[in-house]
């Protein structure tokens, strides 16, 4: 419950074809387009049944009483696309493919090792169609507490760039500039306690002082003590309201701050 909230999924890149998600649960698929805006189950809102357009192509999506919930889509897509699950109960996992051309295979996998998107190949013997595609194979990605790695923590994998920046800056509830001014860790979560100096983005009021958390003993992206960042949160309440917390997303948006970051920032705003 103090997890409930939309968790990213994997990238669905410019070029895919043959694209399949399907889970079975109370939870929600949702499809955000590479301008930061919503296809399905926006903002909280849950989309009824049908046929939408999103990336040139048209996506299928359909939810059984069972339940059920499917995305279908021929493709080829025109522009990158976030899958994402809105949480309302433990996930017991997704099952996603879609197929890429082969020159489009190898960046996406790059691209996707350095965000730490699930990503699972099949072996070369279970492919016998599309021979100029490989697939970005069925996988389960499971939104949940990750294991913590061992000390000395491992490094962060690199996320920079605009549409990293773009999805969590459209995607977050709140964009801030903050100073660290403590870490704690408390079981497999990390607190930090932030000063918060300048809000870009909010859904709700923001204090002087913020706890920010984070998951793991060794989250992605570490925030140093006594330095200023630019951080984009999401606003986690517990069904029961008893928790109230701001979280920063496994490999979410963590920049320092600096008048060039700054600049960045605000011409995202301009896209969502």
């Amino acid at each position: 419950g103090a997890f409930a909230g939309y968790w990213n999924v994997t990238l669905i890149p410019e070029g895919a074809r043959h694209i399949r998600v399907a889970h079975r649960s109370r939870n929600h698929l949702a499809l955000m387009g590479g301008d930061g805006r919503y296809v399905l189950n926006g903002n909280w809102a849950v989309s009824p049944p049908g046929t939408y357009e999103a990336a040139g192509t048209r996506v299928v999506y359909t939810r059984e009483a069972g339940p059920e919930e499917m995305l279908s889509a021929a493709g080829p897509t025109s522009q990158d696309l976030l899958l994402q699950i809105l949480l309302q109960e433990p996930n017991p996992g997704i099952e996603f493919e879609f197929w890429l051309p082969r020159e489009r295979y190898s960046p996406f996998q790059a691209q996707a090792q350095a965000l730490g998107w699930s990503l699972r190949q099949q072996q070369p013997g279970a492919v016998d169609r599309q021979p100029s595609e490989l697939p970005a194979a069925p996988a389960t990605s499971v939104p949940r507490i990750p294991t913590p790695a061992p000390d000395p923590c491992a490094p962060c994998p690199d996320t920079r760039g605009r549409a990293h920046r773009l999805v969590h800056y459209c995607g977050s509830d709140f964009v801030f500039r903050a100073r660290v001014l403590s870490r704690r860790h408390q079981a497999q979560e990390t607190r930090y306690e932030v000063q918060v100096q300048l809000i870009y983005k909010n859904r709700s009021p923001l204090r002087a002082l913020e706890y920010v958390w984070a998951l793991g003993r060794c989250p992605c992206p570490r925030l140093d003590l006594h330095r200023e960042y630019l951080l984009a949160a999401q606003r986690l309440i517990s069904p029961d309201g008893t928790q109230d917390r701001l979280l920063l997303p496994h490999t979410g948006y963590a920049r320092a701050w600096s008048p060039a970051e700054d600049s960045r920032v605000r011409l995202a705003a301009r896209h969502c």
